[in-house]
């Protein structure tokens, strides 16, 4: 989200883009920015369309208290979102250089995870634009940071799907796999494990044996359980020579393409065990709809600390 602006702080302009995956609770950001922006500050603030993708194309819209209005409960993000990465571009540093200029920004406030805000460093350090960055991502994984906003609300919609997974689970006398997002750090699985009360965790962390898991799923049947919840994030990895799992593909930045873990370890479970075993992946589903209401005062906060932090010339 970008800030425009002259010379005299009453007319100060900042820009905000949102960029990478979208998240419960981007929405409040742009609002608590905007109204505190406007109301205390008495800036103009213009929205970035499409994250980084829109200070290449030079696409920016002014954001006013009437646009922000009623945005507060949503998911997604009004301003939209890409993962793309402006140093990529051939031209592309020049090109935001010139969209700051266009549209007079004195700054930007940059929301994003783990790529954008490794841009948004690139942008300050050296293009020397001033930046200030919110820390966003559902998979509660940024460092210097407790919490971040959208974790709860994924938490939320995981644990709630692992409840409904207990009662057809229990009916069918099966296993049932969920497999949930969690790239390099296994928050969103070990929390919504320890909620919805899972026999099995599988993170990234800590590299799993197939057949200690398939023993105690067994040693759970044999005991008179007649189902079993397995949670699974999808950077779980095996421990080498276990499981034989195709090699992932990658995007067009070098990033494996992570899913599919959830399938191979429902497969090797129903054949060492003998147990229908079944899968359920959330997907994107945890990134979308209300977020919560811890989700939305966070991200409120974040927000108001963000405009203040630019209004003070704090940037970096």
């Amino acid at each position: 989200m970008p800030v425009r602006g002259c010379s005299l702080a009453t007319n100060r302009q900042p820009g905000e883009p949102t960029g990478g995956g979208d998240c419960p609770g981007l929405n409040a950001v742009i609002r608590a920015v905007v109204r505190k922006g406007i109301s205390i500050y008495h800036h103009s603030i213009f929205g970035i369309r499409n994250g980084y993708q829109g200070l290449v194309d030079q696409q920016a819209v002014p954001l006013t208290l009437e646009s922000v209005r009623g945005i507060l409960h949503q998911g997604g993000t009004i301003l939209g979102t890409s993962r793309v990465d402006p140093f990529r571009f051939p031209n592309g540093a020049e090109r935001v250089k010139e969209a700051i200029e266009i549209h007079l920004l004195d700054g930007l406030i940059v929301i994003g995870g783990e790529g954008t805000l490794a841009t948004a460093w690139k942008l300050y350090s050296e293009l020397e634009i001033p930046v200030v960055a919110v820390p966003k991502t559902i998979d509660n994984d940024l460092a210097s940071t407790d919490r971040t906003f959208g974790f709860d609300t994924a938490v939320a919609i995981a644990s709630e799907a692992v409840d409904r997974l207990h009662s057809t689970g229990e009916a069918y006398q099966r296993v049932m796999v969920l497999g949930v997002m969690d790239r390099h750090a296994g928050w969103i699985a070990t929390q919504t494990g320890i909620a919805g009360g899972a026999d099995v965790i599988l993170i990234p962390e800590k590299l799993f044996d197939i057949v200690k898991v398939a023993r105690h799923l067994k040693r759970r049947a044999g005991t008179g359980r007649t189902f079993s919840i397995v949670v699974v994030a999808e950077g779980a990895t095996p421990i080498e020579g276990t499981m034989q799992i195709p090699e992932h593909d990658r995007d067009e930045y070098g990033r494996l393409w992570l899913g599919g873990i959830s399938q191979y370890i429902a497969q090797e479970i129903e054949q060492r065990t003998g147990i229908q075993t079944r899968v359920t992946i959330l997907g994107h589903v945890q990134r979308g709809g209300t977020p919560t209401p811890f989700d939305r005062v966070l991200a409120i906060q974040l927000g108001s600390a963000a405009i203040d932090l630019a209004s003070e010339g704090r940037w970096g």
